[in-house]
């Protein structure tokens, strides 16, 4: 994102210069062209690959910052801030004492070695990236897919934040060469004196340990202390103790992050990297598995951060969803987001749920986190939605989904390493069924060695997927991005009929030209999501017309 730049600067730049990074200037773009070359091509995983990474595929919803980064990177960022790693655990930490040298250099101890010692020994190199991510993980008693993707964020945990503005980078790079558009991150911004002030106030009623009471039948979970009032009261005397002072923190942490990567990108000048054209917004994400006055507090915080900051389009609620302090204060939160919705109904919401599968939580836990999400979480997005098809009543659920435009992020590769789920246990195949809007993203690329082409080629092969079904997957992710702005389309999901003031384009030019009418310009110019799905309808009007004709696609395989 060009933070620095207007909004008419960067339509300029979007309309001009970004797409000539990946081919020539539209011409007579045809979808026939595209979808003949994309048959040919899922012959081949590889040739099917090569042909996805070229292709415009908008935004990516969901995605973790750290979890987005590799491993690599981190190594070389310890090694710079002097860290040291446990031979045993694999896990950073900042020594306690260092060197009189110039530089001074860090006293690790036994048991422990320097980070920058890490690239003279390609063992220790390797079981750092593996500790760091999925690769090489196999599964045994004890350890599941599950257990080690979680476990990699507290090895790699001990970096300072302070280098956020370089993941940035990385991240909106690899967007870039495959590309993307547009990025919403999830990042936790400092919220240490906020949670001081929850437990300062406490809850305003004790909740019982357990969600499923004994020797009652089910219910969803404890509501203790979430009546409007309660809730209110609690919010006044965070407000007027100082939880606002954390918000220009807050934003001032995210802000220069992104000014970093600016000035890494060198964006805005000459030089500007190819990186500089992937537009960033946040997502503040609220840790789950805690007590109900931390995540209260931090919750509002984070509603008073989106509602002042342009960096920030919302709100989101992360940690394994299966852990003890998540499932059983689920309903509570829920609750907590319903009361916050009504005073920040401006502010917009995506939640991780249904982020479980059967085995991994009882069949009782299985039945209400997506539904309480789009009912009580007022979740404009759903993160993940693996369970939807142990919900009750399902097809209800997907049915409201589908009426409400309520879209479901979808993680293939992060689905199968952490739960197990993949192939026709996915219910990617029901949400298309039902006709509620989905789109690809990649959860934690870095973690899990993927990026989002990977993703689509994933989806294309698993669900016999066509050109046409991905591109209106990426259409989708844009239709539902938290942009501000009104829709490029003139209705909801349908991306057949634009909006009124771009409906009438020159003869022989169509969405996406290079010049659109100066009616259909001034819309654009109001709308950032609008100006990125024009950007992308250009996008796909060069990569299409850049084909060859069906006639003259083909293949060579080796004998």
């Amino acid at each position: 994102m060009l933070r620095s730049f207007s909004r008419n600067a960067c339509l300029t730049l979007l309309l001009t210069l970004a797409p000539a990074t990946w081919a020539q200037s539209p011409g007579s773009a045809s979808p026939q062209r595209a979808i003949a070359a994309f048959n040919t091509a899922r012959k081949s995983p590889l040739e099917l690959h090569a042909f996805l990474a070229k292709m415009p595929k908008g935004a990516d919803l969901h995605m973790h910052l750290t979890g987005a980064v590799y491993a690599e990177t981190f190594l070389k960022q310890a090694a710079v801030d002097g860290l040291c790693v446990h031979l045993d655990t694999h896990a950073f930490f900042k020594p306690d004492t260092v060197t009189r040298s110039i530089p001074p250099q860090p006293v690790c101890g036994e048991g422990s070695a320097r980070a920058d010692s890490v690239f003279k020994d390609q063992k220790l190199y390797d079981a750092l990236v593996d500790a760091f991510s999925m690769r090489s993980f196999v599964p045994s008693a004890g350890i599941s897919g599950h257990d080690q993707f979680f476990a990699t964020f507290a090895r790699f945990g001990g970096l300072d934040k302070s280098h956020a503005g370089e993941w940035l980078d990385e991240v909106a790079t690899r967007a870039a060469l495959q590309n993307e558009q547009y990025l919403e991150i999830m990042q936790t911004p400092g919220f240490g004196n906020s949670a001081g002030l929850g437990y300062k106030f406490g809850w305003p009623a004790t909740p019982p340990s357990d969600y499923i009471r004994a020797g009652q039948s089910f219910d969803r979970g404890d509501a203790t202390g979430t009546t409007p009032a309660e809730l209110a009261k609690l919010r006044d005397q965070l407000l007027t103790s100082g939880l606002r002072d954390e918000v220009e923190s807050a934003r001032k942490e995210l802000a220069d992050a992104l000014a970093t990567r600016n000035q890494i990108e060198h964006c805005g000048q000459p030089n500007a990297a190819l990186g500089c054209s992937v537009q960033i917004r946040f997502l503040a994400q609220v840790l789950r598995a805690f007590p109900p006055q931390q995540v209260f507090a931090q919750t509002l915080l984070y509603f008073e951060l989106a509602s002042t900051s342009p960096d920030v389009v919302g709100i989101n609620f992360v940690q394994p969803e299966d852990a003890y302090m998540a499932m059983s204060e689920y309903h509570r939160q829920m609750l907590m987001l319903d009361y916050l919705h009504t005073v920040y109904p401006k502010v917009h919401i995506s939640l991780h749920a249904g982020e479980i599968a059967p085995g991994l939580v009882t069949p009782d836990g299985l039945l209400f986190h997506i539904r309480e999400a789009v009912d009580l979480g007022h979740a404009e997005r759903i993160g993940h939605g693996v369970d939807v098809m142990y919900e009750t009543d399902p097809q209800a659920l997907l049915t409201e989904m589908a009426d409400r435009h309520i879209m479901a992020e979808i993680n293939l590769t992060s689905n199968d390493v952490i739960l197990g789920v993949t192939g026709a246990r996915h219910p990617l195949p029901a949400y298309r069924a039902a006709h509620v809007p989905v789109a690809l993203s990649t959860d934690d690329e870095g973690v899990s060695r993927i990026d989002l082409t990977t993703e689509y080629t994933r989806a294309a092969l698993d669900y016999n997927l066509s050109y046409l079904d991905l591109k209106d997957m990426a259409r989708t992710g844009l239709e539902h991005s938290f942009l501000a702005g009104p829709s490029l389309w003139a209705k909801p999901d349908i991306f057949t009929h634009p909006a009124p003031a771009c409906a009438a384009q020159p003869t022989g030019a169509s969405l996406g030209s290079d010049k659109p009418t100066a009616k259909c310009l001034d819309f654009l110019k109001s709308s950032d999501r609008a100006t990125q799905q024009w950007e992308l309808e250009h996008r796909f009007k060069a990569f299409e017309s850049a084909l060859p004709s069906p006639a003259s696609h083909t293949i060579h395989h080796s004998p």
